[in-house]
């Protein structure tokens, strides 16, 4: 009964509280549950001094107009209705948890969106205010400078970019595109490469983001195998297995050519060398071949003609015993022949038409040798095996004494791997970046060799699209990409 009598006493004031502001006179009001914490009703206890006169007249024109302006939602307790215990329980549970809070407007609790929605509408105004920004960029972006930007793009980027517009697409027939593009300094050279189990196609290996690209060249001659021999300026040449027809091709952009029959008519194995007859191919390219018994023609793009500017000198010994597993090294309009009786090299400048040689010893225990360049260097890689151990080793030839010096080898973790393996080493590229397949019984194994950072990195396997099946690696070039580049 005493706390019934203090539950009145309570209400009462409230009451009186209620009727001073201007308040329904009968009715409590309480909050909805989802409230904001409120201050403990036992404040309301404490006698309130009456506002001065003119203050309360104010203020009850000014909650007349707000109750007009404003129709907020109440929760309306009354005293009349259920047990007086009930409410009694309530208002001392609302006094201790603090939470009991009057003459406040329910509020709708703030309802939380799902996240879906949330990114949804933060994408929606970011990509339309970057579709705006965009729009404004390249309608303002000067024309003459989307070439100079294009063209120092990565080559993969590019072929994405092709489909943007027919613009962009058109890009490789600008003559000023191609200018722009010959500008750009050349990265690491790519690798065109032939496998084993599917030689009428090629596998491209791009080392900047290593990864194999798979492209079919249309062009080429299905009924038949045809290997790379060379290259120069973006272009491949190719040639048949029965050494009687050429192909020139452009690997990326399909660019295709077959060259004209060979006025002479050698049925023996040819040496292959390609060069540039300026820094790209718009002056045109020449190709020779050379035979191990001397003969040799040069093919001029030019033209579109093979001819015989003369005849290999009596000081060179013939036969010349050409290492075909060596690719010619191209430097400055010369070509570099490796030979093996005797061991050394010959070369041929194709803007003079002079044949020269340079007996060089190779060094001891040396096998599957090939030569390479990097800087206008000669270097020479092989395998140096010595009674179960093998190892990859790099030579440079030094220019006073015409002799071959060891620079760097293959780590020793990694050779051995090779120890009591019969091992065998194709290089693949030649150019500053080498491509080294090394293969064994139970070993198939690619690596690349930066000759100026002297850097060995290995090369994930060769996969057909959509196989498991690493591919062997049969023989290949290095070619540096070029969009440009015409066959």
């Amino acid at each position: 009964m005493e706390g019934l009598a203090m539950l009145r006493q309570l209400i009462g004031q409230l009451q009186e509280l209620l009727e001073l502001y201007g308040s329904h006179p009968s009715s409590l009001v309480l909050p909805s549950p989802s409230l904001s914490p409120l201050p403990h009703p036992l404040h309301l206890l404490q006698p309130l001094p009456p506002p001065p006169p003119p203050l309360l007249s104010q203020f009850h024109q000014h909650q007349q107009q707000q109750q007009q302006q404003q129709h907020h939602s109440w929760c309306v307790l009354n005293v009349d209705d259920g047990s007086t215990d009930d409410y009694y329980s309530l208002i001392m549970a609302a006094g201790k948890s603090g939470n009991f809070k009057m003459l406040e407007p329910c509020k709708p609790p703030h309802a939380k969106k799902p996240r879906k929605e949330r990114t949804r509408g933060k994408s929606s105004g970011t990509t339309n205010t970057a579709e705006i920004m965009e729009q404004q960029i390249w309608k303002d972006f000067p024309e003459d400078l989307f070439e100079a930007v294009i063209a120092r793009l990565p080559i993969a980027t590019f072929f994405r970019f092709r489909s943007v517009c027919r613009k962009w697409n058109s890009l490789l027939d600008s003559q000023s595109f191609s200018q722009h593009c010959a500008q750009v300094p050349q990265g690491n050279p790519w690798f065109y490469t032939i496998t084993h189990e599917n030689v009428n196609s090629g596998a491209i290996y791009d080392p900047s983001s290593k990864k194999w690209h798979h492209p079919t060249i249309s062009s080429l001659p299905n009924k038949m195998i045809v290997l790379p021999v060379a290259s120069a300026g973006g272009l491949v040449c190719f040639l048949d297995i029965g050494h009687r027809n050429f192909y020139v091709c452009n690997p990326l952009t399909q660019s295709f050519k077959e060259l004209p029959a060979r006025s002479v008519k050698v049925w023996s194995r040819v040496a292959v060398g390609m060069t540039l007859n300026g820094n790209s191919t718009c002056g045109g390219y020449k190709i020779l071949w050379v035979g191990c018994d001397g003969e040799f023609e040069v093919y001029d793009s030019l033209k579109n003609s093979w001819t015989r500017p003369g005849h290999m000198p009596l000081s060179i010994k013939l036969p010349l015993s050409l290492n075909f597993r060596s690719q010619a090294v191209s430097i400055d309009g010369t070509l570099y022949f490796m030979r093996s009786d005797p061991e050394g090299i010959v070369s041929y400048d194709m803007v003079n038409g002079v044949w020269k040689q340079y007996i060089i010893p190779a060094p001891l225990h040396l096998t599957d040798h090939t030569l390479a360049e990097c800087g206008g260097r000669i270097m020479l890689v092989g395998l140096l095996t010595k009674n179960a151990a093998t190892c990859v080793c790099i030579w440079e030839l030094q220019k006073m004494t015409l002799l071959w010096k060891e620079v760097d080898r293959m780590p020793n973790i990694w050779c051995l791997e090779f120890y009591g393996k019969h091992v065998r080493m194709t290089c693949l590229g030649n150019r500053g970046l080498l491509m080294l397949s090394l293969r064994s019984r139970q070993m198939n194994r690619l690596v690349t060799y930066d000759v100026s950072n002297r850097e060995w990195l290995k090369v994930p396997g060769c996969v057909v699209p959509r196989g498991r099946k690493r591919q062997w690696i049969a023989c290949g070039t290095a070619f540096h990409p070029c969009l440009t580049a015409i066959a």
